[in-house]
């Protein structure tokens, strides 16, 4: 065999066993929170920050006040500066229902960000009863029996941290493009069994949209407190818990929850792009994985169109194949997490390219102290 033949057979190999993750991360670890209804007997607090959310906070305080199997619920909510009446809206909406109570933030204070402090301030002034605590953002409408679900799956798994994953909704080519990466990422390259049972705190993952955790676990792990300074507060706070000693572990929440994370590609670019720099670390590191990604699943649509320039019908077909097998994994993982799967799992090359470029960015506008999030710097 020649060269370019076996170093893609390699390829073909790595991609196989790549896509062979994902399928059993998402068909035997993948925890999946019941469907049917559910009583719980803990009291329980939903916390919600809110900044500048007017537009969207109604869907999802309509879904918390209709949450059922769960009595003993409490709701409190945190207007963190609004300047847009946000406020306003909460109150028109929960018109006076005594399970929720509505604070004033207060601005962070020197070394915290927006996001810690405001989750920092919920806990602080819930319930004191609640041995559960579940935080939830404006972009995120639950389904009526995900709060009873979500803690039910909390105490099965034995876990002080549960994050069910919830239905990403897209609507624009940037979100079709972009947005999928999420699910497929930690299921193609987290072993979920293994994250679950190491105390590694390196070995974890989250998701801030809807988060469950134990309140004592929570309170040992330090809070939000512990995460102050972070950009990725729901993966620095997963990882407090595990150096505490706690455990987390992950679910598809798809059938409990729904999140539009961004209406626009603007909002998605820069979004993504305060963040990706946090996820990586090292600038080395970043250009590591990228180049990673790119030799993976963007290098063999281009292998194909080259050897059938040149007359190389072998590597061509190794190359294709080899496409394919990224497709499937971006199927594999958009079905297990109720996600759009055709025709957008074809463009998973471009997706690739998209990520990558978003990382570059992210790192270039935070080298220049440019980045920001809602009016406030951040990184």
């Amino acid at each position: 065999m020649t060269v370019p033949v076996v170093a893609v057979l390699v390829l073909l190999v790595v991609l196989a066993a790549l896509t062979g993750h994902t399928l059993v991360n998402a068909t035997r670890w993948l925890r999946r929170p019941t469907d049917r209804p559910v009583v719980v007997g803990e009291p329980v607090a939903v916390l919600l920050p809110l900044r500048d959310e007017a537009d969207r906070v109604t869907p999802c305080l309509r879904a918390l006040l209709a949450q059922r199997g769960v009595p003993e619920l409490r709701i409190v909510v945190l207007d963190d500066g609004s300047t847009d009446g946000t406020a306003d809206v909460v109150c028109a909406v929960v018109d006076g229902d005594p399970r929720v109570t509505l604070l004033t933030g207060v601005a962070p204070p020197p070394g915290w960000l927006g996001k810690p402090h405001a989750c920092h301030q919920l806990a602080q002034h819930a319930d004191p009863a609640a041995s559960a605590l579940v935080f939830v953002d404006a972009d995120v409408v639950l389904a009526p029996d995900a709060v009873a679900a979500a803690v039910t799956e909390l105490r099965a798994a034995r876990a002080t941290l549960l994050s069910p994953y919830p239905r990403i909704l897209v609507a624009t080519a940037g979100d079709r493009l972009v947005q999928p990466l999420l699910q497929w990422l930690w299921l193609t390259f987290l072993p979920l069994r293994a994250m679950e049972r190491s105390p590694r705190p390196s070995l974890a993952a989250a998701g801030g949209q809807f988060l469950v955790v134990d309140r004592a676990g929570y309170t040992a792990a330090g809070g939000h407190a512990a995460v102050r300074d972070r950009v990725l507060e729901d993966i620095e706070l997963a990882r407090a818990v595990k150096r505490s000693g706690g455990r987390i572990a992950l679910a598809d929440g798809s059938r409990l929850a729904d999140c539009r994370m961004y209406d626009t590609w603007p909002q998605l670019r820069d979004g993504y792009t305060k963040s990706l720099w946090a996820s990586f670390g090292h600038p080395g590191a970043a250009a590591v994985v990228v180049a990673l990604l790119g030799l993976l699943y963007v290098a063999p649509p281009l292998l194909v169109a080259t050897a059938l320039l040149v007359g190389a019908p072998t590597v061509a077909a190794l190359a294709g194949a080899g496409y394919l097998l990224g497709v499937a994994g971006r199927v594999v993982s958009a079905r297990a997490t109720g996600g759009r799967w055709w025709p957008d799992a074809l463009a998973h090359p471009v997706s690739v390219v998209v990520l990558g470029w978003l990382t570059i960015r992210s790192y270039h506008l935070r080298k220049r102290r440019r980045l920001s999030w809602r009016g406030r710097p951040v990184g």
